[in-house]
């Protein structure tokens, strides 16, 4: 059996096939004329010459959705860190654990990785790639090496980085 024979039992020969190719033919005559110039092998193959358009167009009526979850990420980063600076007791040491730190850091680390996985989406997918990209070095690097290091020297950063990671979230909204 050649390659060919094979590639013609997949897609015309096998039982499940020839079910789904009846089953189109029956619906409509448009669609059976194709299936019939398919299974003669004489079905031409079109070429799209247009390129597809922008995610955030396809998007269309729920461009809202990704404005809304652009807006909940910043505010999330917001309040995380207010959350972190605020004294939840009044038996706070002065310096944090560096283990609290690092796990704090790690979490903000994997959610904006995920947030830059829909980048692409965005109107300006590299404004926001850019800004989570920086926002995660500064914000997440920093933190990283004071946990490790317990050096505080960089912690000035920081807050630069976690405001790299507000607006990143809220290029969502242009």
């Amino acid at each position: 059996m050649g390659v060919n024979d094979a590639m013609n039992y997949v897609l015309f020969n096998n039982p499940v096939a020839t079910n789904v190719w009846s089953f189109l033919s029956s619906n409509k005559s448009k669609t059976a004329a194709i299936a019939q110039q398919a299974a003669t092998h004489s079905a031409k193959v079109v070429v799209v010459s247009e390129p597809l358009p922008p995610l955030w167009k396809i998007l269309g009526p729920h461009r809202h959705i990704l404005k809304l979850a652009g807006l909940s990420g910043a505010v999330a980063v917001m309040l995380g860190a207010y959350g972190a600076h605020h004294k939840f007791n009044s038996f706070v040491e002065k310096e944090r654990d560096p283990k609290a730190i690092f796990e704090m850091t790690n979490r903000y680390h994997i959610i904006h990785s995920l947030a830059l996985l829909a980048a692409p989406l965005a109107r300006k997918p590299v404004l926001t790639a850019i800004l989570f990209s920086a926002g995660m070095a500064l914000f997440c690097g920093t933190c990283y090496y004071i946990s490790f290091t317990n050096d505080r020297r960089v912690a000035k950063l920081t807050p630069v980085g976690g405001f790299l990671l507000i607006f990143g979230w809220l290029s969502f909204m242009l």
